[in-house]
């Protein structure tokens, strides 16, 4: 005889309502059913990374990644998309060059490397040979000038020359500036630049200190002569650091009787000083071993440019 069976406690199955759908833990109204493999909380396609194991959630990968180091150059600087200091002082060039057009001779009497002198009047022309005329450099305190006369190409007098000038050392700037940055990073290139600057400016303090010069010429040649410290260090010499040498050299004496063999000679020391400084540092603590080094090349060239004033009488 068949007995009854007793009928279950509560709602039939069919009567309960189905769980609610899996969500992205940051996007509430997306259903997922993908887990992070690292978390496992679900992720929506917006909000998941693939990862050689499934995927990871955006959280995740981001806290992965700041525990792991950034690829560095091979004299320790950080690797960029794009040469940045390279562009940057080429911009500053170039704005130089403007503001000197803008600015006429009174710009350039201001900002260009001098050490001592009576500078030029604006208009010579209108000029009556007695008027005293205003008194500047270095020697009066004017230490800037030893920076911003880098960054100067022309006097407004000799417009096609200047045009020339500024594009020969944009060319090499350009051509030199992204190989060198390439190894060193954008900080450590840009020291190395600027440090030829200033070595030029000093080396002309030294021997002539009454020049009035502009022109980044100093500062290219310091590239060059880091160009081929790092290529002998690294082995590596794509550009052929040899013939840069000599050409840049030859150029140096050929252009003696135009131009700031002292600016072109004391940046090519600076830049070979700067580039042994940034190659040669050892591995271990090798950022601070370089600025350490690096800040001695620019106490030598401070030491040659207090020399270079103190040599000086300053005209009142």
């Amino acid at each position: 005889m068949d007995h009854a069976q007793p009928a279950p406690d509560g709602p039939s199955t069919d009567d309960q309502a189905p769980a609610p759908a899996p969500v992205c833990f940051r996007h509430a109204g997306r259903e997922s059913y993908v887990r992070c493999s690292r978390c496992d909380r679900h992720v929506c396609p917006d909000c998941r990374r693939e990862a050689a194991v499934g995927y990871q959630c955006v959280e995740c990968v981001k806290s992965g990644q700041q525990g792991v180091r950034r690829a560095r150059t091979a004299f320790g600087g950080r690797i960029t998309s794009r040469p940045y200091g390279t562009i940057g002082l080429i911009v500053l060039n170039v704005a130089g060059y403007l503001a000197e057009i803008a600015g006429g001779q009174d710009f350039v009497n201001r900002f260009a490397m001098l050490g001592l002198g009576v500078l030029r009047p604006a208009d010579p022309e209108s000029w009556d040979g007695v008027s005293p005329l205003p008194v500047g450099g270095v020697a009066h305190g004017e230490w800037y000038r030893l920076i911003t006369g880098c960054f100067l190409h022309q006097q407004p007098t000799e417009a096609p020359f200047g045009v020339a000038h500024l594009l020969m050392n944009m060319y090499w700037l350009w051509m030199l500036g992204r190989v060198v940055e390439d190894r060193l990073g954008v900080l450590r290139m840009v020291a190395l630049y600027l440090l030829s600057a200033l070595g030029g400016s000093a080396l002309t303090l030294l021997f002539a200190p009454h020049a009035l010069t502009v022109g980044a010429s100093g500062a290219v040649f310091g590239l060059v002569g880091g160009y081929r410290v790092l290529s002998r260090r690294q082995g590596y010499d794509p550009l052929g650091g040899d013939q840069l040498m000599v050409f840049f050299i030859v150029w140096m004496v050929v252009s003696a009787g135009f131009a700031s063999w002292t600016g072109h000679l004391g940046g090519l020391l600076a830049g070979l000083a700067a580039g042994a400084a940034l190659a040669y540092a050892p591995r271990e603590q090798r950022g601070t071993v370089q600025a350490i080094l690096l800040t001695a090349v620019l106490a030598l060239i401070a030491v040659a440019a207090v020399i270079g004033v103190d040599r000086l009488v300053p005209i009142s």
